[in-house]
């Protein structure tokens, strides 16, 4: 009985133990949040200090635990469940560190990683598992810069412009800093989407697009002439900013309204009642010297603004305003110009139609005479030919009687060399039958014989008796008489 009772408390101590360690001693941060260690015993920390930084410290720890399950001592151990810092799309986030050293200078950028102040890294989009003890975040927006503009960056933090160091004077960039001092910086931001710590720098959005003014109404220019009028010019500018320019352009000058007001609109306005006042009004209405005003205008003003970094793409006079009570005159004398203009060129109009007619008229008789030569020579040319054609066919006809010729002259002596051949041959052929009859009349001792015996050879199938006398006396020597098989 007493095994048993002390199997039952054993059990039972485990029992109490394991629900004391899963309730009491369990740490299980959830998706999206983290767990802050606190330890309550250990070394203390140093004055003004809130993190511990080493796991034998008392206090906060630095080290989070992520979503997942842990078991401390509760006695120990002491802990805080929070959600994670969450940065989303389209913005950046700033991390300000609470514990450390203290920044030399009042400066508020850590510069290592063991000192309080400003991070100089930023953190994207994302979940980020940021002890809320430790660090304190500040979330910003991302820097868009779109296309045709750039961001002039100035630095907020480095060494000062006039801390000692001599400035560089090269291009009337004397208020132009390097990358590491305080100040406007020569590089610019090109289009993008740019995460800059709005801490260390500052971005200012420069549009270099072109820009159109138009200065008329109150911005219209307006001198006076060497002749004592009063003149008004309007018209239309068009410009742009130099990219590379840009930061020395907004540090000395300012902005889009500053560049207008303090460089473009003075730079017209000097140069027309500088120039305007050395004319006379009347040059002013004329279209030839407005024409010159105005290219004139368009020189001085790239000229003045290009070392600015304002590059002026044109100038444009849209309208000069002189007084109405020389306007008239000169409008008149000006129509009575163009119309004796337009009489002289009436006149060599008609001078000109009178010299192309006789042009016309020359150009025709050279064309029929051009045509009467090539007639002339296109009949020789043919003259030529046709001889030439008939002597070919002559020589032809010559050649083919020749070749006639002689291809019958050869087929004659071909028929006489047949003929004598064939007489030959009859010849020899009479030659052999004549020593062949006479070789047969010698045989039968006579000529007599011979046609005797011939004709013995022909009647003889056609004797059916023969009656003769005997004195041997008869038809051819043969006694008695001779009867055919037809009875004659």
């Amino acid at each position: 009985m007493k095994n048993i009772a002390l199997f039952y408390f054993i059990l039972a101590v485990a029992a109490i133990a394991a629900l004391t360690v899963w309730y009491g001693c369990r740490i299980e941060p959830g998706n999206g949040e983290i767990a802050v260690l606190i330890r309550k015993t250990g070394t203390p920390l140093k004055a003004g200090e809130i993190i511990a930084l080493k796991p034998e410290e008392k206090g906060i720890q630095l080290a989070v635990l992520g979503e997942g399950r842990y078991f401390r001592n509760p006695y120990v151990w002491d802990w805080e469940i929070h959600p994670v810092t969450d940065v989303p799309a389209g913005k950046f986030a700033v991390l300000v560190r609470k514990y450390g050293k203290n920044t030399a200078n009042g400066g508020i950028i850590a510069p290592d990683g063991e000192s309080r102040g400003v991070l100089r890294e930023v953190l994207g989009t994302g979940r980020h598992r940021i002890n809320p003890y430790a660090y304190e975040v500040k979330l910003f927006d991302d820097i868009k810069i779109r296309p045709g503009n750039v961001g002039v960056v100035t630095n907020l933090t480095g060494a000062d412009l006039f801390s000692g160091k001599r400035n560089d004077l090269k291009n009337n960039d004397g208020f132009l800093v390097s990358r590491d001092s305080k100040g406007v910086v020569t590089e610019v931001l090109k289009e993008g989407t740019h995460r800059v710590n709005p801490f260390i720098h500052s971005i200012t959005i420069v549009n270099t697009q072109s820009q159109r003014h138009e200065f008329s109404g109150s911005d219209a220019i307006t001198f006076l002439t060497v002749d004592g009028f009063t003149v008004s010019l309007q018209g239309t500018v068009e410009f742009n900013i130099d990219e590379k320019l840009a930061p020395r352009l907004t540090q000395v000058v300012g902005n889009m309204q500053d560049i207008l007001k303090k460089i473009i609109l003075p730079s017209v306005h000097g140069f027309a009642r500088i120039e305007g006042s050395k004319k006379q009004a009347t040059e002013f209405i004329i279209g030839e010297s407005r024409r010159l005003f105005q290219e004139e205008l368009d020189k001085y003003l790239r000229r003045n603004c290009r070392k600015w970094g304002i590059i002026i793409n044109s100038v444009l006079i849209r309208d000069i305003i002189v007084p109405q009570e020389i306007a008239a005159i000169i409008r008149n004398r000006e129509l009575a110009t163009q119309e004796a203009r337009k009489y002289t060129q009436e006149i060599v109009r008609a001078r000109s139609e009178a010299e192309l007619a006789k042009q016309k008229m020359l150009a025709e008789q050279n064309l029929k005479k051009v045509a009467a030569n090539t007639a002339k020579i296109t009949a020789t040319i043919a003259a030529e030919q046709r001889k030439m054609e008939s002597t070919v066919a002559a020589e032809t006809e010559l050649k083919v009687a020749e070749v006639n010729y002689s291809t019958a002259r050869a087929q004659a002596q071909a028929k006489l060399n047949e003929a004598e051949a064939e007489r030959r041959v009859i010849a020899e052929r009479n030659r052999a039958e004549a020593e062949v009859l006479a070789r047969q009349v010698e045989a039968f001792g006579g000529g007599s014989a011979y046609v005797q015996s011939k004709l013995y050879e022909k009647i003889m199938p056609g004797i059916g008796s023969i009656i003769w006398n005997g004195d041997g006396q008869g038809t051819f020597g043969l006694p008695g008489t001779v009867r055919t098989k037809g009875g004659k």
